[in-house]
């Protein structure tokens, strides 16, 4: 069955991010694909230390547990990635684990062309459109594929809990949570443009 990974970048692993997440995994899941959540509690995420050994070893000669995300990404269909914003930006392990995965897909077989997914901000307040534009640039760069919804994929809330309660926000998660599942449901069919 096809996959859809989504990968929790808070720290807390009941957190408003992570129950965004599971509410969009579970609508992937009623639109006939599968997912799973995975998160960084727990995790220290290193950055790259540009060390282009993922050339010849085919991963990350960071052993930090993100290899073996990496892994999971190289299988799925589909690839979502949720942050909480931290002074305005999505949290750095977030986009050091960007930058690590598609410098490994990029020295290997590129193995995130033409995926679908997307990122998704949570914030208290604001930074949600700056958080969820530079995480957009690691999917155009690695030739994904982004489907759209009815806004942009920013929720609200602090506490654990209140993002569920933003109607708006989670409206939108859903809808692209569809999108995303229609889309990995169309491209893996054996069609040829």
């Amino acid at each position: 069955m096809d996959k859809v990974l989504l990968l929790c970048g808070s720290p807390r692993p009941k957190g408003n991010t992570m129950q965004v997440l599971q509410s969009c995994a579970q609508v992937i899941e009623e639109n006939g694909v599968e997912a799973e959540v995975i998160s960084f509690a727990g995790k220290e995420i290193k950055s790259c230390i540009a060390c282009n050994k993922c050339v010849e070893l085919k991963k990350c000669v960071l052993e930090d547990g993100l290899n073996e995300i990496i892994d999971q990404v190289r299988e799925a269909k589909g690839f979502i990635v949720g942050a909480p914003v931290y002074y305005g930006t999505a949290r750095g392990d977030m986009m050091s684990a960007l930058q690590r995965i598609g410098k490994v897909s990029g020295a290997t077989d590129q193995f995130l062309s033409w995926k679908v997914g997307g990122p998704i901000a949570v914030a208290r307040r604001g930074g949600h459109t700056a958080s969820i534009q530079e995480m957009l640039m690691f999917y155009f760069i690695n030739e994904m594929i982004v489907p759209g919804s009815t806004y942009w994929n920013i929720v609200f809330g602090r506490n654990p809990g209140e993002a569920l309660e933003d109607q708006e926000g989670m409206k939108t998660v859903h809808k692209f949570g569809e999108n995303v599942a229609k889309l990995v449901k169309i491209l893996n069919q054996d069609i040829h443009f």
